[in-house]
């Protein structure tokens, strides 16, 4: 019969695999999002989506900052290697010129410096907040797992503020 401390004990393994779930769930996030900002950027003008989307009355601009604030954010704190992340992050810059120039194709779109910029701004401080985020997740996961391995009722060698 396990006592409760062997109950509450948390393997590697375990610990391990609850990380691979949320940053696949993170990453599966990214994919999705990156699909409705291709989508949302090559449909034509006159679209039902496209023309919901106009109802809202949010600024093009800000809708463009929000987009790729999230499309950079996502991969910096779920890609388990900090520089891919970044590289990852960064890249989605490349991703807004490329669906900017794009929209010359699309009826009724038409390519606007304005909306370039916003991309890089939102993918600039999208990249920027994810990774003191990033460093908070790691501090917040190495005080979790000294507080699973230390024996109840025992005091930690480590003081965390």
């Amino acid at each position: 019969m396990k006592t409760s401390a062997q109950n509450d004990y948390v393997t590697p393994a375990n610990r391990n695999a609850r990380r691979r779930t949320w940053r696949t769930l993170i990453l599966f996030l990214w994919g999705v999002l990156i699909a409705c900002v291709v989508v949302g950027s090559l449909l034509p003008a006159a679209s039902s989506l496209m023309v919901a989307i106009g109802r809202l009355h949010i600024w093009d601009k800000l809708q463009h900052f929000g987009a790729y604030l999230a499309l950079s954010f996502l991969p910096v704190i779920g890609f388990r290697d900090r520089r891919r992340g970044l590289i990852a992050g960064l890249s989605m810059f490349l991703l807004g010129v490329l669906m900017e120039a794009g929209q010359h194709f699309s009826p009724g779109r038409s390519v606007e410096l304005g909306d370039v910029v916003a991309n890089g701004v939102g993918v600039s401080c999208g990249t920027l907040l994810g990774l003191p985020i990033r460093t908070l997740i790691a501090i917040l996961r190495v005080r979790a797992d000294h507080r699973r391995l230390r024996p109840k009722g025992t005091k930690p060698a480590v003081s965390f503020p």
